[in-house]
């Protein structure tokens, strides 16, 4: 009996977890797309929830998912309330060290290139809580990229 059941329970407890990541991603889309809209921007989506907006293609050399890079960032939430901020010269760190939405949004923009990125929970912090990030929040970053390494 429970060779059956264990099996079973498994079953359903990973049924149950893919539609509740399911249900968040329709959840994270509409805020994503109602804030784009609310805000009148004009955004590209990636196909994997993420959203990027280039307000200026930035002229120099591109980076990739493993470059060592310097941003200047705010990140706010979609009701506008900021997070966190670097400093006006920004801040040096590798794409491969930062949530899942920066290291495949950065390479959209070339050295000296600004816009945003509108990042679903899942490729930011996920369902739990960061450093006083509440866990399911689509994040939302104004960026300039300042150098590429």
């Amino acid at each position: 009996m429970m060779k059956i059941i264990l099996p079973v329970l498994l079953t359903t407890l990973v049924l149950f977890s893919c539609k509740k990541k399911e249900i968040q991603a329709d959840k994270d889309e509409e805020a994503i797309v109602n804030y784009i809209a609310e805000h009148g921007l004009v955004a590209t989506a990636t196909g994997t929830g993420l959203y990027y907006v280039i307000d200026a293609q930035g002229t120099g050399v591109n980076c990739n998912a493993n470059s060592n890079v310097k941003v200047a960032y705010t990140g706010y939430y979609t009701n506008g309330s900021i997070f966190d901020e670097s400093s006006a010269s920004g801040v040096v760190f590798n794409l491969q060290n930062v949530i899942q939405g920066w290291t495949e949004g950065i390479p959209y923009f070339r050295k000296g290139g600004t816009g945003k990125l509108l990042i679903p929970s899942a490729l930011g912090y996920g369902a739990n809580e960061h450093n006083g990030i509440p866990g399911n929040s689509v994040l939302i970053f104004d960026i300039h990229l300042v150098d590429v390494y």
